[in-house]
This record gives structure tokens, sequence and C-alpha cells, in this order.
């Protein structure tokens, strides 16, 4: 990826990011930092960035957590469905 192409992904919302991109993002900028070819100012703002994703993956997987445990059994332990799911927050 290219600096323009870079600069327009980081550009984008981290909430309006799924889990996938996030992640692919997120991975993107540990290899960077990991590098050590950021200037200072650059390796801040992928730090912050980073962390944003971090916690925007961390809170999509708690949601998908929480619609597991939601499912319902009978008392043999098969699923018979599963209740609404009513994301936190």
């Amino acid at each position: 990826m290219n600096e323009a192409e870079t600069a327009a992904v980081t550009a984008r919302p981290v909430s309006e990011m799924s889990f996938e991109e996030a992640l692919e993002e997120l991975e993107r900028i540990v290899q960077e930092l990991e590098r050590g070819q950021l200037d200072l100012e650059r390796a801040i703002a992928a730090y912050e960035r980073g962390t944003a994703l971090r916690r925007h993956c961390e809170a999509k997987l708690r949601e998908a957590r929480l619609r597991v445990e939601r499912l319902t059994f009978d008392a043999e332990g098969r699923p018979t469905g599963a209740e609404p799911f009513e994301p936190e927050g």
C-alpha cells in the first residue's frame, strides 16, 4: 500500500470498520511500528490509531460473545433458539 492509500485507510473512522477491517489495519500498524522506520510524530499517531483499533476489535468480540451466550438450550443441551441481542452502549 502506498502512502496515499495508507492515509485514506487511516482517515476512515474506526467506528465504521468491521472487525476484520480493523484487525487488518491494526496488524499493518504493528508491523510498521516494529520496523521502527517511522518518525516520532507518525509513530505516536500510529500508536494512538492502533489503540483505537484494538478497543474497537475488543468491543466487536465482546458483542459476538454476548450473542453466542444468549443462545438458548433445552434440558438436554440442544439449541432451541436465541434471545434478541441488544448491544451494550
